[in-house]
């Protein structure tokens, strides 16, 4: 008997030491292997129904994220009477995101007659939450007011925040304040739940109460305050967070420096933000995602692109840092980096979901890799409207309209378009000078229901505006019930196109007595219209206006007011705006250059060249014509020369075709006529008709009509479509006499149907302008001015005067040369306007083409004998006439 006896306490004992060592080693367990063996013991040793073992194993597998350990466990055991088990198991689904799979058990655990107690409801609760199940949550809040449990504050803090998740804020408030007792939880529960559906101010009371109340805010107080207050801007309240977190010492907290990186974030204090993110001494992949998306959001994109890299190696970046990371490479043009990250998505299997696919067929596009883009758009498993707008869009960037084209057509087929399609369709129209696809797009929109758009209406004036329908760009003007600022500017740009000043002049009034007030881009628009005119006085009252307004700081307004003066022939306005300007720009600079230039002032257009420099302006492309052109009009040979060396060996700018055009005319207007030939014979880029006409010209007026010989031969051989160079060749033939060569040309003009743009010229008197053709006779006073013309061509005979027939190139004789010459349009508006001004006021005269020698001479006459000072803008640059002499010193 007493035998039995030890070996039962042997055996007890000794069940006793596998038990407890069993215990420590599940309760220390570090991995899921591990786990599975002490499974298997407890299996073998029959203790596979204890409560205590069966719970511990399934926190255990819930731990390691293995939820069908989990159930297997619960499964196996032999009796679920005890809510322990039940309570494990719900919180292990829970834990593992199995949300549905734990109110399962919760509703099984009620129908097996368990009572739940007080560690089963925050899980249950907590599972409602997550599945955003507001009807269910408030059926388990009454389960646990029916057992009791109102004032528990674990289940308390649950509720608050499945309702704040539910978007219930009235009813987590209603919990809050029926509570007892508060913990910190309690309240970062109902702060972070104002915060996560937007009600900021709300969450910043609570937390200045949580204040009052005594409690110290912890990280997770801090991480929501600091986004209440980066949502309602508090600039001063979140620097009085931000003093609080330093004093309370969780300024190291991940969380809260990540709260306080994206609050600066959206105050825009970039100072701030590097800062702090420099001062982090742990920072985690929010870290990384916050400060990428945040220098890209405010425009950083270098920056972006650097952490980026950096991030690479120490963190996986989410989709939504690689996306901003793409959209900085579309912003800087960088298609190598692009391409890296796209690489980088795909070796790493990143998801591409439509969004993602958009931004990266956008990223290729704006690049410039159209294949990639195109790729990226036929790989993608369905498009939506952005898909085929952003491939669409690349195709018109890259200048790529007729596969554009097409891809409308397909799109069309497969999807409807919107608005943004056709508004960049319509920009393809004015490229191409399409204004039958115009008018296709046009029917489109109005059957789609677009017509009524305003972005589209604007577009569509533009459109036909710019395809030369200046008629159904007005129809559509008018047809428009609401017109905005940028409908009336595109109707006055749109006056510019079409070269109609007046009817442009006409809408700016209407658009002012229509109670729409002009913006900068109106006085854009409207100022060249003066330069088309030379409407001076309307270009003067609109710089009053412009002042009025307060944008005479703008520095393209200043720009534009520039180009209007001088184009209007007041080259002292000009210089009086530009020095009035506080800033200036490299359009600034070469907008004074080249009026000095025009106005043949070369020396004053060289200094201010030398004055943008000293200023730390670098001079571009656009800068080098200008002065390179000065210099040509004012006979700055070495100058010139000098100016066209400076482009490649100071500033790294390769020339091209209109600065080699310079130097040729730079050379052919000083008489240099064989050095202008090697020059561009020595061209590395082929020349076009352009630099052979400059040449041509030159030898026509100088009179060398060997060069010019040969020089019509190489024009010829271009077979260029600009009617200008032909006629500049048959002029040369007829030069020579050579009539046949002469009939030929016109021939073949008229053949292919082109025609040369006819000498006209015109000047404003009193408001109106007056419009003069060569040999024109349909004008009132015609003969009033014949009748003039003759009386001054006998008095500047007197002069000695002589007329020049060479100018007058028809095979014709000589008397009828003379009154060839007599009808140019200068001399014709010349006299016009010295019929129908005071005497001694001076004249401005438009020409369209270039003044012919002898009307120079005749001009240069009148203003000495008449008294007058007869200001005349051709096609090239402006002529001073006065006392018998003209500006350009007879370089021109």
């Amino acid at each position: 008997m007493k035998k039995g006896v030890r070996l039962f306490s042997n055996l007890t004992s000794r069940s006793r030491d596998i038990y407890s060592s069993i215990s420590k080693e599940l309760l220390s367990s570090a991995n899921r292997k591990d786990l599975r063996k002490l499974h298997s013991l407890i299996v073998t040793f029959g203790l596979h129904n204890s409560l205590f073992f069966s719970g511990n194993l399934i926190s255990k597998y819930s731990k390691f994220k293995d939820p069908n350990s989990c159930l297997l466990v619960f499964r196996s055991h032999s009796s679920k009477r005890n809510a322990y088990l039940w309570n494990t198991i719900i919180r292990a689904m829970t834990r593992n995101g199995f949300y549905a799979k734990a109110l399962e058990f919760y509703a099984e655990m009620r129908r097996s007659e368990v009572k739940p107690d007080n560690y089963t409801f925050p899980s249950v609760i907590n599972a409602c939450g997550s599945l955003v199940d507001f009807e269910k949550g408030r059926v388990v809040h009454e389960h646990a007011m029916e057992l009791g449990f109102e004032s528990d504050l674990f289940i308390s803090n649950a509720l608050i925040d499945m309702y704040a998740r539910c978007n219930e804020l009235g009813l987590a408030r209603e919990v809050f304040d029926g509570m007892p007792h508060r913990d910190i939880v309690s309240w970062n529960s109902l702060i972070s739940g104002y915060t996560s559906n937007g009600y900021f101010k709300e969450a910043l009371e609570i937390y200045n109460q949580l204040r009052m109340d005594g409690f110290v805010p912890d990280s997770f107080s801090f991480s929501s305050v600091l986004l209440a207050c980066g949502g309602l801007g508090e600039v001063e309240e979140g620097q009085i967070v931000h003093g609080l977190v330093e004093k309370v010492g969780t300024c190291n907290d991940v969380i809260v420096s990540n709260g306080l990186l994206s609050m600066y974030f959206k105050f825009d204090m970039l100072v701030n933000c590097k800062r702090i993110f420099y001062e982090m001494v742990h920072r985690d992949k929010v870290t990384w995602n916050t400060i990428i998306c945040g220098y890209c959001e405010s425009g950083l994109y270098e920056e972006s692109i650097g952490l980026f890299l950096e991030m690479v190696s120490h963190f996986e970046p989410d989709i939504l840092t690689i996306t901003s990371v793409l959209r900085a490479c579309t912003y800087v043009g960088n298609l190598e980096l692009g391409r890296y990250v796209h690489d980088y998505m795909v070796r790493n299997g990143y998801e591409c979901d439509t969004l993602a696919s958009n931004i990266i067929i956008n990223m290729y596009a704006k690049c410039g890799d159209l294949l990639r883009s195109r790729e990226m758009f036929e790989n993608m498993g369905s498009h939506d409207l952005v898909s085929w707008n952003s491939l669409l869009t690349g195709y018109v960037e890259n200048h790529l309209y007729h596969e554009a084209i097409e891809l409308f057509r397909r799109m069309k087929i497969n999807f409807q378009p919107d608005f943004f399609t056709y508004v960049t369709l319509l920009s393809i129209c004015t490229e191409l000078v399409d204004v039958n696809f115009a008018k296709e797009l046009h029917c489109d929109i109005i059957k789609q229901g677009f017509g009524s758009t305003q972005i589209v209406g604007n577009a569509l004036v533009d459109a036909y505006a710019k395809c030369g329908q200046m008629e159904d760009s007005l129809k559509q003007f008018e047809n428009m019930e609401f017109r905005d600022t940028v409908t009336w500017n595109s109707i006055i740009t749109s006056c510019g196109h079409s070269y109609n000043s007046n009817l442009g002049f006409s809408m700016l009034s209407r658009m002012r007595v229509e109670g729409v007030m002009p913006d900068i881009p109106t006085f854009l628009s409207a100022l060249p219209l003066c330069s088309y005119l030379i409407a001076k006085r309307q270009g003067e009252e609109m710089h009053g206006t412009i002042y009025r307004l307060g944008f005479e700081s703008n520095i393209p307004i200043g720009n534009a007011l520039i180009e209007m003066y001088s184009n209007t022939g007041s080259l002292r306005n000009s210089i009086l705006v530009f020095e009035q300007m506080k800033m200036r720009d490299v359009v600034s600079w070469t907008a004074i250059i080249s009026s000095y230039g025009m106005y043949g002032e070369g020396r004053k257009a060289l200094e201010a060249f030398e004055c943008m420099k000293a200023a730390g302006i670098l001079p571009d492309h656009v800068v080098f014509v200008a002065i390179i052109y000065a210099c040509s009009h004012s006979g700055l040979v070495q100058e010139g020369r000098a100016c066209f060396k400076q482009m490649k060996k100071d500033y790294n700018l390769e020339p091209r075709l209109e600065h080699y055009a310079c130097v040729v005319d730079l050379l052919s207007r000083s008489g240099l006529l064989t050095e202008a030939e090697e020059f561009i014979i020595s061209m590395p880029l082929k020349p076009d008709a352009s630099i052979w006409g400059v040449l041509l010209s030159a030898c026509r007026a100088s009179g060398n009509m060997k060069i010019a010989e040969h020089v019509s031969e190489r024009m010829l051989q271009l077979n260029t479509n600009d009617p200008g160079y032909h006629v500049l060749v048959s002029n040369v033939y007829a030069a020579l006499g050579k009539w046949d060569q002469v009939r030929e040309i016109r021939s073949s003009l008229k053949a292919k149907g082109l025609k040369k743009d006819p000498g006209c010229s015109w000047l404003e008197i009193q408001n109106r302008v007056y419009y003069f053709g060569a040999g024109d006779r349909s004008f009132k006073q015609h003969k009033e001015v014949i009748e003039l013309l003759k009386v001054l061509s006998g008095l500047i005979a007197k002069e000695g005067y002589t007329p020049d027939v060479k100018f007058v190139l028809h095979n014709v004789e000589d008397d009828e040369k003379l009154d060839m010459l007599c009808g140019h349009s200068e001399r014709l508006a010349i006299a016009f306007g010295l019929l129908h001004t005071k005497p001694g006021t001076p004249l401005v005269v438009m020409k369209n083409l270039r003044v012919c020698g002898d009307c120079h001479t005749v001009t240069k006459y009148i203003s000495k004998i008449m008294h007058r000072e007869i200001l005349v803008r051709d096609a090239n640059r402006f002529h001073l006439f006065k006392d018998g002499t003209c500006s350009c010193r007879d370089h021109w």
